[in-house]
């Protein structure tokens, strides 16, 4: 694993060197310089490594992913207004919205240019999962977007949602290294399905971390999402099930025009202590980690090769930031 993260952190600077005379090179650099856990493009790194290709095939392909994320990450940030990403400041509130959105396009067109470094046998394949999912994050934001208009939100609705926006592109990044590496087609579907389902369970712990994560270890606002009246696992589940006096409660925290952050903040999380809405939302992440480690199990490769699989998703249930 640390020999894929040391050729990871070496193709992420010689991006930042191959593009620092673009007039958002500084943006750029500072947005991917945040670091974070980078755990999709090391999905297509091991992805491929785990069937006997050297891994450095997969570079352009883990680069394309990670500065894809990158560039949804930053629009994303300007269409919630978040403040923070990463510990740092968002990149529309250390310069400007417009910067921003143009520093967002430029790096979806890069992400495209790297995929056009794999090798042209599996380039076509290549692009084409690699569009699909794009559209499938855009379609994924949109969803996300419409949430907010909508008074009532299924707990399907939002599993099918999170699968878009962030579940879908962890299973690109599995499948890219398998293309690379010219996998079986079946052993490629698992680790795609396998990706969805992790990135999945994914999703819900960090509607969990948001609420109940330690402030410096998460890294961005705790109880950003409640502030917002955005619509997570969490408050889905507590707006099905409160009745009586506890759905007054949820109902005047979601209306109020002007409230105290921390009194909003601190109101909703006791309520949803008192629903069990942690337990629920817990227990649903765990169902789809297993289901993403029975996929993981399906495939046939030597079982140390998929050791770091292991250990990464491990690390993703286990998280605190």
């Amino acid at each position: 694993m640390e020999s894929l993260i040391q050729l990871l952190n070496k193709g992420i600077n010689d991006y930042n060197t191959a593009t620092q005379d673009y007039q958002t090179a500084e943006q750029q650099k500072y947005l991917m310089d945040l670091g974070g856990k980078r755990v999709r493009p090391l999905l297509a790194l091991i992805s491929c490594q785990m069937f006997g290709k050297d891994p450095e095939a997969a570079l352009p392909a883990a680069l394309a992913v990670e500065v894809f994320h990158n560039f949804s990450l930053v629009h994303d940030d300007i269409m919630d207004q978040a403040p923070m990403r990463r510990g740092k400041e968002t990149v529309h509130q250390k310069w400007n919205p417009a910067t921003a959105i143009l520093t967002g396009d430029v790096m979806l067109v890069n992400a495209y240019e790297l995929l056009l470094q794999l090798d042209n046998d599996v380039l076509k394949q290549s692009m084409e999962l690699f569009s699909t999912t794009a559209i499938q994050v855009c379609d994924g934001q949109m969803l996300d977007m419409s949430f907010e208009d909508k008074a009532e939100v299924s707990i399907n609705e939002y599993i099918n949602m999170i699968t878009l926006k962030t579940a879908v592109l962890l299973g690109c990044s599995l499948k890219l290294g398998a293309i690379v590496a010219q996998a079986p087609h079946t052993f490629a579907n698992h680790l795609y399905h396998f990706g969805v389902k992790l990135g999945i369970s994914f999703q819900l712990q960090d509607d969990i971390l948001d609420v109940y994560a330690e402030g410096d270890a998460f890294g961005k606002q705790i109880g950003g999402d409640i502030l917002a009246n955005k619509k997570t696992f969490l408050l889905i589940s507590a707006m099905e099930k409160a009745t009586g006096e506890d759905k007054k409660l949820l109902d005047f925290w979601l209306t109020h025009p002007n409230p105290e952050p921390r009194d909003k903040v601190k109101a909703i999380t006791e309520l949803y202590n008192k629903l069990g809405i942690a337990a629920q939302a817990k227990n649903m992440m765990e169902n789809y980690y297993n289901d993403a480690m029975d996929l993981l199990a399906a495939v046939e490769v030597n079982p140390e090769a998929k050791q770091p699989l292991y250990k990464l998703a491990q690390q993703l249930l286990n998280r605190n930031s």
